[in-house]
């Protein structure tokens, strides 16, 4: 059943009009980079003009926003301002995690088969410092993420470094589950949420994990280079993996920056990159914030759910391999082709205007909000040429 068919039930219509899509672009790739909303771009075409005339940024202006944006990602999350971080990339993140958290000779990192290498090689080089383990775990059967993880975590289980859906095909893990496993073994449990925050609901006091990072440029709409990381409350008097001017206490005073503060400004913003202020970036992330609280993250999840509903319903109808709707995300799915990825599959789309990605063996399709049923006509029709 489509959305229209039932009225009554809480979906977002068609929000094409906030983007700038042409009518002949079928764009099902939100999982490799999100189209700019006009509002961001707006912000970002403000922001471009802003130093021109640099005796009207104030010093206010160096926390203001900042502290807007941050309080509008805490929202997202359930969690206070004070336990976000200002970071550039999710790498950044992971990076701060390593530095606050401890592995013994011989315990083990978990992380999955084919897991984005940010939150991978930091681990990897951590282990290798402490004559740790890293161990990927795999799911050949395809049977679900989620049991995989829960029976390998044990008491020489130190981090668990996990995203919420594998980014390769959409498989879901139950985060609640993996952060009451963590806690009773004593593991830590850092998430990198760049694939699912701002498409599926999401809250630290649900998981409660110790560390949680987020890049804004795929699902929360925002432009690239710009994320934000969270840390538990019992992290907050870490080790910063730099130390700049703006972290400080009373960094507000300009006058009295000479004097290098020993103290830092509260929570986790010890964690803030340096130039966190980032005049030209930030205006455009607290635009796609703005918007996605708008929508609610819950009404987003369920509108796409019904159209990735339908794409899986499809692609089983043509002989096409998909995860079960009760092990994957709502946001995207991945496809798999029996008899192999057909060659230049990416090409033969792409010259019908349609946009989506492979990742391993898998197929992306991952709409947002400015598709319909009809991307998925446009969609199948080539896949159904292709394939008979």
């Amino acid at each position: 059943m489509k959305p229209e068919d039932n009225p009554t039930e809480t979906l977002i219509p068609l929000q094409k009009h906030l983007f700038d899509l042409p009518s002949e672009i079928t764009y099902l790739n939100c999982c490799y980079m999100s189209p700019q909303l006009l509002s961001v771009s707006e912000a970002g075409r403000q922001a471009l003009f802003r130093k021109q005339q640099p005796w009207n940024i104030t010093i206010p202006d160096f926390f203001e926003e900042t502290e807007n944006t941050r309080r509008l990602f805490a929202g997202l999350i359930e969690a206070e301002p004070s336990d976000i971080a200002i970071i550039p990339a999710t790498s950044y993140g992971v990076a701060v995690a390593v530095k606050n958290l401890e592995v013994e000779p011989g315990s083990k990192i978990l992380m999955l088969h084919e897991q984005f290498p940010s939150n991978v090689l930091g681990w990897q080089e951590m282990a290798r410092l402490n004559n740790a383990q890293t161990v990927f775990l795999k799911d050949p059967s395809h049977s679900g993420w989620t049991e995989i993880i829960l029976d390998a975590i044990d008491e020489s289980t130190a981090i668990v470094a996990l995203p919420h859906v594998h980014w390769s095909d959409g498989r879901l893990i139950d985060l609640p589950k993996i952060g009451c496993r963590c806690r009773e073994a004593g593991a830590a449990l850092v998430l990198d949420l760049t694939q699912s925050l701002g498409a599926i609901p999401f809250s630290v006091r649900d998981v409660q994990p110790d560390f949680m990072i987020a890049s804004t440029y795929k699902w929360l709409l925002g432009p690239y280079s710009m994320g934000f990381l969270y840390a538990d409350p019992k992290h907050h008097q870490g080790q910063p993996i730099e130390h700049n001017w703006i972290q400080r206490k009373n960094s507000e005073n300009f006058a009295g920056l000479a004097r290098y503060e020993k103290e830092f400004q509260p929570g986790a913003r010890r964690f803030d990159v340096g130039e966190r202020s980032n005049f030209m970036l930030m205006p455009m992330v607290h635009a796609a914030l703005e918007q996605i609280h708008a929508w609610k993250v819950l009404k987003i999840s369920s509108t796409l759910k019904r159209l990735t509903s339908e794409i899986a319903a499809r692609a089983v109808q043509i002989g096409l391999r998909v995860v079960k709707e009760n092990q994957r995300g709502p946001h995207f799915v991945g496809i798999g082709f029996p008899e192999g990825m057909p060659q230049g599959l990416l090409e033969l789309l792409a010259k019908e205007k349609i946009f989506v990605s492979i990742r391993g063996d898998s197929m992306r399709v991952s709409p947002h909000l400015f598709n319909d049923f009809e991307d998925i006509e446009k969609l199948f029709a080539v896949l159904e040429e292709l394939l008979t």
